[in-house]
């Protein structure tokens, strides 16, 4: 190792910079710390024996509010002694060659410093973030700000439905691909069928025989051609929360995941190993997985007109509600909200923000999911996955530990589970539609990072909407009317149909979306 050290202070590159991955300076620094201080992070392994729901979801919220020190791994050598960035720092050997490779910071000591959710009712956090905490990209890492790209922090409320409909969803559309490759089995000729789920079009597929060695021709729409739906991040390019939060925990945090570095290895050169656990990620999973659902002013409205004619103990109704900041609405405000429902369908904007969506049968979340193309057989890292036998599970009809409203002793209101229809199927009430679209120039970036199409992006769900201020994926629209009229490409005529509504039916529109909120009381409410 102290050959590889003296190599990087030896040579140089013209607009790379190469740094001591880890000096004996740094070293002996660490060790001086380490004497006196002493890191903060308090891993989940031994929850994760434990088998026990609440106590992971517990060791995920703590690990979700650290602020990672030195002595953790946070953060990493980004030139100058600094160890977090907002500015993507290609020009750095170290930068550069973290394994995996880096994409943007790390710019953040704690998970909640970008989702802190000013917004939020209820006073609590793990919403979206303003835009000075946009997440920077450098993706092809050619330090040029000219092809940077910025992504605007969003919250992570219901991200368990959103998941279990992206499973429900895939098993369908390879179900009918695997449904027309029999038929041509059956028939030996050519098969042609449409794609779809959820009541939307998903493109279609040919398949040529011969049986065993058909040519299978998947013309896709608003997925790629794996027929994977993704349900994360803006460009639909994360298919599970594990996922997501490893590449949080690695990117935004500079605290490198076993399963992406490989067990012992300095994945960032801070000379700091094993900076996150298997255990930890699964923890930090299931508190994300079971996060409240979004909710909306008309709901919270009507739990405070319920709260209001009883008694809890010695605190009246009127007294909780107060507590728990519930919102009141006027009789001419829920008329308002509702007209401007009404108003969002008929100009064809729930085409896309669909208002609903049902999961027929998956109504349990389980770390590793019980689908083979939602889970690691093997992580990035080279360890084998969890198996099912170990698998965390909790049901997202009314196992969110959050959000639940009782009054002596009785379960009044759940508002962070999901709630069911009559036929008990699961209602996700997201305004989305989990595909992609092309959202035409205007919204288009000067790079195509996921090879799916510079102005490609998912369809931003808008359930909790009211509450995420600024909009669209970098933050660039400061009102909600901003990222409407922001809309092009396939949303064009939507748009247009907005702008020809007069002032009266717009404002009742923005009062519907506004509506759209998340609810989490402050801790200790």
């Amino acid at each position: 190792m102290a050959i590889f050290r003296a190599i990087f202070y030896a040579f140089a590159l013209p607009g790379i910079t190469f740094l001591s991955t880890f000096t004996q300076a740094q070293e002996n620094s660490l060790e001086y710390l380490s004497s006196l201080n002493k890191g903060i992070i308090e891993h989940c392994d031994e929850s994760l024996d434990s088998g026990v729901f609440i106590d992971i979801f517990e060791c995920g919220d703590e690990l979700f509010g650290f602020s990672f020190n030195a002595l953790d791994g946070g953060g990493m050598n980004v030139g100058d002694g600094g160890r977090l960035t907002r500015v993507p720092r290609a020009d750095l050997f170290n930068w550069s060659n973290t394994i995996p490779r880096r994409k943007t910071g790390p710019n953040a000591a704690a998970c909640s410093d970008c989702h802190a959710g000013a917004n939020i009712i209820g006073g609590g956090g793990n919403g979206g973030g303003a835009v000075v905490f946009n997440a920077i990209r450098d993706p092809f890492h050619t330090g040029q700000p000219g092809q940077f790209i910025q992504r605007n922090t969003t919250h992570v409320f219901g991200m368990a439905g959103l998941q279990l409909l992206a499973e429900e969803m895939t098993e369908e559309l390879q179900g009918q691909v695997a449904k027309t490759l029999a038929m041509v089995c059956e028939t030996g000729s050519q098969q042609q069928a449409a794609l779809s789920t959820k009541g939307m079009d998903f493109g279609s597929v040919r398949v040529d025989p011969p049986c065993n060695s058909p040519s299978i021709d998947v013309q896709s729409q608003g997925v790629k051609d794996d027929l994977i739906v993704r349900p994360f991040q803006w460009k639909g390019s994360e298919l599970s929360v594990r996922n997501f939060s490893r590449d949080a925990f690695q990117n935004e945090l500079g605290m490198d995941p076993v399963e992406l570095t490989g067990d012992d290895i300095d994945g960032d050169f801070d000379g700091v190993v094993n900076e996150i656990s298997i255990a930890d990620i699964t923890a930090m999973v299931i508190y994300l997985a079971a996060q409240p659902r979004p909710t909306s002013l008309i709901e919270l409205d009507e739990l405070r007109q319920t709260l209001e004619g009883r008694q809890y103990g010695d605190i009246g109704g009127s007294s909780l509600a107060q507590q728990l900041m519930l919102p009141t609405l006027s009789v001419s405000q829920r008329r308002e909200i509702k007209r401007g429902k009404r108003l969002f369908d008929s100009v064809d904007c729930s085409s896309c923000h669909k208002p609903s969506m049902v999961i027929e049968e998956k109504f349990v979340y389980s770390e590793p999911s019980d689908n083979p193309m939602y889970k690691d057989a093997i992580f990035p890292g080279g360890q084998l996955g969890i198996s099912d036998a170990q698998a965390i599970r909790f049901d997202i009809r009314g196992d969110q530990p959050q959000n639940q409203i009782v009054l002596n002793d009785t379960l009044v209101k759940h508002l962070g589970a999901f709630e069911t229809d009559a036929s008990g199927q699961v209602i996700v009430r997201l305004y989305g539609d989990l595909k992609l679209h092309d959202m035409g120039p205007e919204l288009a970036e000067n790079i195509d990072e996921t090879g799916t199409g510079a102005s490609v992006w998912m369809t931003k769900e808008l359930w909790g909407v009211g509450s995420t201020p600024p909009y669209l994926h970098d933050g660039r629209a400061t009102t909600l009317e901003e990222a409407i009229l922001a809309h092009g490409g396939e949303a064009d005529s939507s748009k247009l149909s907005y702008t020809r509504l007069n002032e009266s039916n717009r404002k009742a529109i923005l009062a519907f979306l506004n509506n759209l909120v998340l609810y989490l009381p402050a801790e200790g409410d």
